[in-house]
């Protein structure tokens, strides 16, 4: 999920992350039910006013942390959202299955 803690000010665009770009990449996968910050949230990136959970970006590559949907196969899946995020994110695409609930 994607959270915002500020609204931004009417008619000021609010610049979009490029952990923003991914995450929406990634819910939109078929089988993917959402994104997990992890145990302890600690899966997210921190913007001005806002974090997106369950995408992390750093020199070893990015990380994206989901909840799958049961009945959806698990590798295959996480193959799928590797080739959404690849071709936005330099280096690898290391995929966390946090959770599987049912739809």
């Amino acid at each position: 999920m994607i959270e915002h803690a500020d609204t931004p000010e009417p008619g000021v665009p609010e610049s979009i992350d490029i952990s923003e770009t991914i995450a929406e990449a990634v819910l939109a996968t078929d089988g993917v039910a959402g994104l997990h910050g992890g145990m302890f949230g600690e899966a997210a990136t921190y913007l001005p006013g806002r974090r997106v959970a369950g995408i992390r970006i750093d020199q070893n590559g990015t990380e994206v942390h989901v909840t799958l949907i049961a009945g959806h196969p698990v590798r295959e899946t996480a193959d799928a959202i590797r080739t959404a995020v690849s071709p936005l994110s330099p280096g690898p695409v290391h995929v966390t299955v946090e959770d599987v609930v049912r739809a």
